[in-house]
């Protein structure tokens, strides 16, 4: 396979940063042999930058960097609803999604965006603590507190740090494939993948240990998807009854469960497509779709795209 074009990624600390948000983008798209991304991080300007939680940041890179980068994160930083930033880094920020680079925020970061006017009529989040805030600021963006992220195209924004994990594993899956952001999930020892409609956190009437069981059930039916699943089978291994089973996993996860097996399905299938040369009958036998028919059919459905168009992205390279 031809290997895929260098991707530059951009890290842009604000005064105030959270350590987290910076990490994440950071170490995700590190630069190393197995990834295609070339990380910059940078300031308003080069040198140091008072971060929070009692940390400070030294950035070799200015604002020269947004317009280097194809990717643009913007990690969350403290008392964003007091002040917009700098009319630099704004400006900055909208020259490079006139570029074509893409706008990510964590966390707070959104605030930074919305102040650049590209978020006005679209969806967005971010802390759940600040999601009021937000809509008192940028009125005129669609704050939306019950999911982990949002992918609006070339501006996108995730709830707390935790999510800026969903939210990178996201672009991951997009740029490079499931088998791809698999890799990088395993090498953070974090959750291949958590959907962005996903609650930002379950409410409080739910116990915690019923949460970690139907975690449980997810991971054993992730080992199972060539086999039967239906919601009685899945009720059974939690240990509660298909009714609460089904509402409970709605509130975990934004997926009735099965939704949730067949999008499990998909995704072995998409990484199947890209690692190895089965044929598309072989891949819908071991994934538990039956047929080829049945794969594309859920393929073109969720995807927008079949399994053959899907398989050519992955091997004609970028």
């Amino acid at each position: 396979m031809p290997a895929p074009h260098l991707r530059r990624v951009a890290v842009l600390v604000l005064e105030g940063a959270k350590p987290l948000d910076i990490g994440i983008p950071a170490q995700v798209f590190t630069t190393r042999d197995s990834m295609p991304y070339e990380v910059r991080v940078c300031g308003a300007t080069p040198g140091l930058v008072s971060g929070g939680d009692g940390l400070a940041y030294y950035v070799a890179h200015g604002l020269d960097a947004l317009a280097w980068a194809d990717i643009v994160f913007v990690p969350g930083y403290r008392f964003p609803d007091r002040n917009d930033p700098p009319q630099d880094v704004v400006d900055a920020l909208i020259g490079a999604h006139g570029r074509g680079a893409r706008l990510a925020a964590i966390s707070t970061g959104a605030f930074a965006l919305a102040a650049t006017g590209l978020l006005d009529g679209r969806r967005a989040t971010t802390h759940w603590h600040y999601t009021r805030a937000l809509e008192a600021r940028h009125p005129l963006v669609q704050v939306d507190e019950n999911v982990l992220f949002v992918d609006e195209g070339s501006v996108l924004t995730s709830a707390g740090a935790a999510s800026g994990i969903d939210l990178c594993l996201h672009i991951l899956r997009g740029d490079l494939g499931v088998a791809a952001s698999n890799h990088a999930a395993r090498r953070l020892v974090a959750a291949p993948y958590r959907s962005g409609g996903q609650a930002q956190y379950v409410p409080r009437s739910v116990p915690e240990p019923l949460g970690e069981q139907f975690a449980a059930t997810r991971e054993w039916a992730l080992h199972r998807l060539g086999e039967p699943l239906t919601l009685g089978i899945l009720a059974r291994q939690a240990g509660v009854s298909p009714r609460t089973f089904s509402r409970r996993f709605v509130e975990e996860t934004g997926y009735t469960p099965m939704q949730w097996v067949m999008r499990a399905r998909i995704d072995l299938a998409r990484e199947l497509l890209e690692r190895s040369q089965r044929g598309v009958e072989h891949i819908a036998a071991t994934v538990g779709l039956g047929t080829g028919a049945n794969l594309r059919l859920h393929f073109q459905r969720i995807l927008g795209t079949t399994p053959s168009e899907y398989r050519r992205t992955f091997t004609r390279g970028e």
